[in-house]
């Protein structure tokens, strides 16, 4: 029997605006895919303050998800790194270096000639570091490897960060945002219900980004890899990029108050993902309050 529910959610452009209930249905029997992507390696680790790096953080909220998610059976759940680096799943699959690239290449193809046909329409997006042609080959293998696999919903996590001139020097903007695929995109719908119920939960407990362009916290885009650039990601495979907070910010500088905020950030996450595909009325996980 399906579980049938109707959510008002917030769709972010420019400026906020309402729009219409989305229904999400979920089947009791069925075992959720859910595979956690914690953004960047030991080698290319993102963004740094002072001697933390993103990528530990990264993965230390994916684990904790990870571990959450592992004790409901009702979730089928992977990680594509952990201590050791990536998986072996993972590794063996992004060694198909031709055969990720052949899918990258047919879907900018396609993608192509429905932007010259008028079928799709190129937007403005959110400025993003440009990334390497190994790392978009992975960020391609990771889409690949969700359709391939009947993933239902994949997250990718991460920490935010903005140019300044040391790394220990603090930025002025903070607070989190929620990345998800842009309206075009065949995941969009179910994507923007997940990122909304996820946003619903981190919102008790944190603000979202002061930075002008994710004011809101939740950020549709067309030209981030991680949440099916260029229509990679089947329909079936809800996608979101979070954006935990700003690196730089208060409650991550020592720590205590990191793994203090680790603890709430994956309670409240894993709490928006339960209540995306079982909504009821309450959830067992009850987030300590944020440092």
């Amino acid at each position: 029997m399906l579980m049938k529910r109707s959510l008002l959610i917030l769709f972010f452009l420019p400026i906020f605006f309402l729009v219409p209930l989305l229904k999400v249905e979920a089947s009791v029997a069925k075992i959720i895919k859910i595979l956690l992507i914690p953004g960047h390696d030991n080698e290319v680790w993102g963004a740094q303050y002072g001697n933390i790096k993103e990528a530990d953080m990264n993965l230390a909220v994916a684990t904790q998800i990870y571990g959450l998610l592992k004790k409901d059976k009702r979730f089928d759940v992977y990680i594509t790194r952990d201590s050791e680096g990536y998986t072996k799943e993972f590794a063996d699959f992004l060694t198909q270096k031709d055969a990720i690239l052949a899918f990258e290449q047919a879907a900018k193809k396609i993608m192509n000639n429905n932007i010259i046909s008028g079928n799709f329409i190129p937007k403005d997006n959110i400025p993003h570091h440009r990334v390497s042609e190994d790392i978009a080959l992975r960020l391609y293998g990771f889409n690949k490897w969700a359709d391939e696999n009947k993933i239902d919903a994949m997250v990718h996590i991460h920490f935010n960060d903005y140019p300044r001139p040391k790394s220990w020097t603090v930025g002025q903007y903070k607070g989190f945002t929620i990345y998800m695929p842009d309206g075009q995109f065949a995941n969009s719908r179910e994507s923007g219900q997940l990122a909304a119920d996820i946003f619903l939960q981190l919102n008790k407990k944190y603000i979202t980004s002061t930075w002008k362009p994710e004011a809101g916290g939740l950020t549709p885009d067309q030209k981030l890899i991680a949440i099916g650039a260029n229509n990679t990601l089947n329909a079936s495979v809800r996608s979101v990029l979070i954006e935990y907070g700003y690196i730089y910010e208060k409650k991550f500088r020592t720590k205590s108050t990191r793994l203090a905020a680790y603890k709430n950030m994956s309670s409240l996450t894993t709490i928006g993902i339960k209540n995306y595909f079982f909504p009821t009325k309450k959830n067992i996980l009850t987030p300590n309050p944020s440092p």
